[in-house]
C-alpha cells in the first residue's frame, strides 16, 4: 500500500543479483525499511488527472533526493512517511502520513502547499492536524528538514509504540509542535541551501515532460463507443477501470489485482510481463501502482484501449470491478505474516464469494473494504468504509469491524460496530451491514459512507448481532 512491489519468498542469495538487477532499470530497495524517511507517494494519476493543479512528481523527486541517505535523519525515533496530492480529490491518503502535502495556489495565484503532520495508521490511528495553511513553493525541503529535526529531537525513543510523529503531535499539541518547527526553521533554514531555485524546479519538471501524445486521438471515440456497444464485457470494464485523462483522446487504465480466487494484490511473473509488454506498446513504457494494490496504464489512446482489455483479459487482468466491494485493500495476514494475529486472504475469499456477480456489485456501488491480520494496519483497516481488524482470543482467530472510515479528503477513522465476530461469521456480517446499507440508502445515488453518515451506527449495529 506504498505503492511498491513485494517479491516474496526470494532465496538470501539470490537477493544481490535482484538488486543488481533493479539497478540497471534505475530500481532500489532503499530506504524501504527501519527508521528513516521512506519512499515517498503521490497520486497514481499524478501528470494525467483532469483535476490536478499541477503535476506533483517533480515535488516528489525533489523529496526524495533530499531525504535519500540523508545523513541527518537515517536513525529516526521511527520510520517516517510523507505523500504529496495535486487534486481536488486527495487519491494519496495524505492525511494518514507523517507529512501530507496539498499542493496548492493562494488568492494570488502562487503556488505552495498546505502541509499536515501527524497522521498515521497502526495501533492507534490519528488523522493528520494542519501544521501550515501556505507554505511557498521555494520552502519545501527547508521546512521538511525543520519538520524532521524537531521530530528527530523530540521523538521518543524509549518506547517503539509511542515513537511515531503523531503520537509526539498528539501529546505536544500540533500549537507547540508549530512553534517549534517555526523556531528551527526561522534559526538558518528559512532562505538558506535548501530553498529551491526556479532553475531546480524547472530541471526536476522537465524529467516529468508531457508525452508526445497523438494529435488524432481525440477522433478515435466513435470507435472507442462502438466497440463498447458492441461487448457488454468490455463496456462494463470502461465504467469501472477507464477513467479519463487530462489530455483529450487518452485514457488511464486500471488493472484490477483483485480477481476471484486470487489473493488481492497478487500477481504472477508471466502477468507482469504482459503488463510490461502492454506498458511499452501502449503507454509510453510507463504502469504505475496504487495504494489500492492494483496497476494502472495511465496513458492509453482510447482507440488501442479495446485491444488492451482483450490482452487483459486473456490474462485474467480485466476484472471490472475497481472502487467496488470486491476491490478489497487485504494485506497478507496469517498466511504470510510472522506479525499477523489472523488470517485475511481466506476471508476475502469468504467475502467475495457472498459478493461474486458484478449486478450485485454495481447495484451497491462504490465501496472501500479495507482489511488488516493485525493492528499494524497495512490493510489500512482504520480508514475503510468497511474496516476488518483480525485478532487473536486465545488462540482462535477474530475480527474487529469498523464502519464509516475514510481517507479521502473527509478522512475519518472508521466507527467500531461493538463485539468482534468470529471467524466463521465475517463474511455474514459484513453481508449484513451491506443489506443494511441497501435497506437504509435513499436512493441509488447515495454512496455507502454517505448513507452511514446520515442513518449512523444503529441500524447496522442491530443487523449484524441480530
Amino acid at each position: 500500500t506504498r505503492q511498491n512491489i513485494q517479491y516474496n519468498w526470494p532465496k538470501l542469495e539470490d537477493v544481490p543479483d535482484i538488486l543488481a538487477e533493479l539497478a540497471k532499470v534505475e530500481m532500489h530497495a532503499i530506504q524501504t525499511s527501519g527508521n528513516c524517511i521512506r519512499n515517498i507517494t503521490t497520486d497514481h494519476l499524478a501528470g494525467v488527472a483532469a483535476d490536478e493543479i499541477v503535476d506533483p512528481r517533480p515535488y516528489c523527486e525533489l523529496t526524495r533526493q533530499w531525504a535519500t541517505f540523508h545523513p541527518e535523519f537515517n536513525w529516526l525515533p521511527r520510520k517516517f512517511k510523507i505523500a504529496f496530492a495535486s487534486s481536488t480529490g486527495d487519491r494519496a491518503a495524505t492525511l494518514v502520513h507523517d507529512i501530507g502535502a496539498h499542493i496548492v495556489r493562494n488568492d494570488k495565484g502562487e503556488l505552495g502547499y498546505t502541509v499536515y503532520v501527524g497522521g498515521g495508521l497502526g495501533r492507534t490511528p490519528i488523522i493528520g492536524q494542519k501544521l501550515c495553511d501556505f507554505l511557498p513553493e521555494v520552502d519545501l525541503l527547508s521546512y521538511f528538514e525543520a519538520i524532521l529535526r524537531v521530530y528527530n529531537l523530540w521523538g521518543r525513543r524509549d518506547n517503539i509504540y509511542k515513537a511515531r510523529i503523531k503520537i509526539l503531535v498528539k501529546e505536544r499539541g500540533v500549537e507547540a509542535f508549530r512553534n517549534a518547527v517555526e523556531a528551527e526553521w526561522n534559526a538558518g533554514l528559512r532562505g538558506g541551501d535548501l530553498t529551491l531555485t526556479r532553475d531546480a524546479i524547472d530541471r526536476f519538471k522537465r524529467h516529468f515532460d508531457a508525452h508526445p501524445y497523438r494529435r488524432d486521438a481525440a477522433a478515435d471515440l466513435a470507435d472507442h463507443e462502438r466497440a463498447q456497444a458492441d461487448d457488454s464485457a468490455f463496456a462494463a470494464f470502461c465504467k469501472r477501470n477507464v477513467l479519463a485523462h487530462r489530455v483529450e483522446g487518452y485514457k488511464a487504465v486500471f488493472i484490477s489485482l483483485k480477481a476471484p480466487g486470487v489473493a488481492p494484490g497478487d500477481i504472477t511473473a508471466e502477468q507482469l510481463e504482459v503488463v510490461a509488454d502492454l506498458a511499452e506498446r501502449y503507454s509510453f513504457g510507463e504502469a504505475r501502482s496504487t495504494h489500492d494494490q492494483n496497476l494502472v496504464l495511465a496513458e492509453v489512446a482510447q482507440g488501442d484501449v479495446h485491444a488492451v482489455w482483450k490482452v487483459l483479459k486473456a490474462h485474467h487482468l480485466a476484472t471490472p470491478n475497481i472502487g467496488l466491494l470486491t476491490d478489497m485493500i487485504c494485506c497478507p495476514g496469517l498466511d504470510f505474516c510472522s506479525l499477523a494475529n489472523a488470517s485475511s486472504i481466506s476471508v476475502a475469499d469468504d467475502i467475495y464469494a457472498r459478493f461474486d456477480t458484478l449486478d450485485d456489485q454495481y447495484d451497491i456501488g462504490e465501496l472501500k473494504l479495507k482489511m488488516s491480520g493485525c493492528m499494524n494496519g497495512c490493510g489500512h483497516h482504520s480508514v475503510g468504509h468497511i474496516g476488518i481488524l483480525g485478532v487473536d482470543k486465545k488462540g482462535e482467530e477474530w475480527y474487529q469491524l469498523t464502519l464509516g472510515g475514510s481517507a479521502e479528503n473527509d478522512a475519518t477513522l472508521g466507527d467500531r460496530t461493538g463485539p468482534s465476530v468470529a471467524r466463521a461469521d465475517v463474511a455474514e456480517a459484513v453481508e449484513r451491514i451491506i443489506q443494511t446499507y441497501l435497506d437504509q440508502r435513499e436512493g441509488e445515488d447515495e454512496t455507502f459512507l454517505e448513507c452511514y453518515r446520515r442513518v449512523g451506527m444503529k441500524p447496522f449495529k442491530q443487523r449484524i448481532y441480530a
